[in-house]
């Protein structure tokens, strides 16, 4: 994602539509649409030093019921505004979350087959795979300082620790709820799991591999989803699919603002002081003044777009 610098483009993931788009980072015009996708097109990861994109295909279907999983992950050169490859992630299915390692490999949460698979990038193959110990690995997260990795996994309530460097699976960290979402702080000592029961956040001490502290949600009447931390740390967004709104927290955890956006509101993208929000359920994006803590503006893209980013 494009913390600083210039930024040429914008792409959005419309997950209800099965498209991706190129919007205009400037005016929000959807400029190119990329159509003939297996459902579902499902999250993004965005390689600016090597101008790819990936988008995995998930199945036509949702966390825990998905009948027909996919087994693809679709390579996107951004220059071109193009799909330009796909990558066979047989015998893993269903694949999610996808994060670059320190090493340069993608690490991606394949649910149904409960791993992580490790794609090398120059050969656009998978070159092994961590088990995650669970029923279904949902989301990842990879500390700051390289050395774990952490998946969150949604009805085990549990969150399996992986020793990234050696590819193992170190043990589980247990909490009281189903889970949604995971991120981890930027010393690399707090994981932030999101539940999928009440709105609260789990803040779990990556030291003792426990939970150290349970924060609500201040504003939030039902559970949140997605947990994703600016590039320079200083806020902490949460979306809540079911409440329609997107908190801002700062690292203390003790100061928080929920703001209304659209329908089941999903993940985020930062530019500068701006945070955008893609909600999937009416095809918006709501634009959130992050130093004024309020809504600044929506456009349209897609039908509904789960994931969004900048390049």
């Amino acid at each position: 994602m494009a913390g600083t610098g210039v930024v040429r483009g914008m792409i959005g993931v419309d997950k209800m539509g099965a498209k991706i788009l190129f919007i205009d980072p400037a005016t929000y015009e959807t400029q190119k649409v990329l159509d003939g996708f297996q459902r579902t097109v499902h999250e993004l990861l965005i390689v600016p030093d090597t101008g790819r994109a990936y988008v995995p295909i998930y199945g036509d279907g949702i966390h825990g019921r998905n009948p027909n999983p996919g087994h693809t992950l679709c390579v996107i050169d951004l220059a071109r505004r193009s799909h330009v490859a796909d990558i066979d992630l047989r015998p893993y299915i269903a694949p999610h979350t996808l994060k670059l390692g320190p090493d340069g490999l993608i690490y991606i949460t394949c649910e149904n087959t409960a791993v992580v698979a490790m794609i090398d990038r120059t050969t656009n193959k998978v070159v092994g795979a961590i088990d995650s110990g669970s029923t279904n690995a949902h989301r990842l997260i990879i500390a700051p300082d390289g050395r774990r990795l952490y998946t969150e996994n949604e009805e085990d309530g549990e969150v399996s620790v992986i020793d990234l460097p050696n590819r193992k699976l170190l043990g589980k960290i247990k909490t009281s709820h189903p889970l949604a979402g995971i991120t981890i702080s930027r010393d690399s000592a707090t994981v932030i799991a999101v539940s999928d029961q009440e709105p609260v956040l789990f803040l779990i001490d990556t030291q003792k591999q426990r939970v150290r502290d349970t924060v609500p949600l201040k504003d939030v009447p039902k559970p949140a989803q997605i947990a994703r931390y600016s590039p320079d740390w200083n806020i902490l967004g949460v979306t809540s699919l079911n409440s329609d709104t997107v908190s801002l927290i700062d690292p203390s955890f003790r100061d928080q603002t929920a703001i209304k956006v659209g329908s089941q509101p999903m993940d985020m993208a930062y530019r500068g002081d701006e945070l955008f929000v893609a909600c999937q359920g009416d095809g918006s994006v709501h634009v959130i003044d992050i130093p004024g803590r309020r809504w600044k503006q929506s456009f349209k893209a897609g039908t509904g777009c789960e994931s969004l980013g900048f390049f």
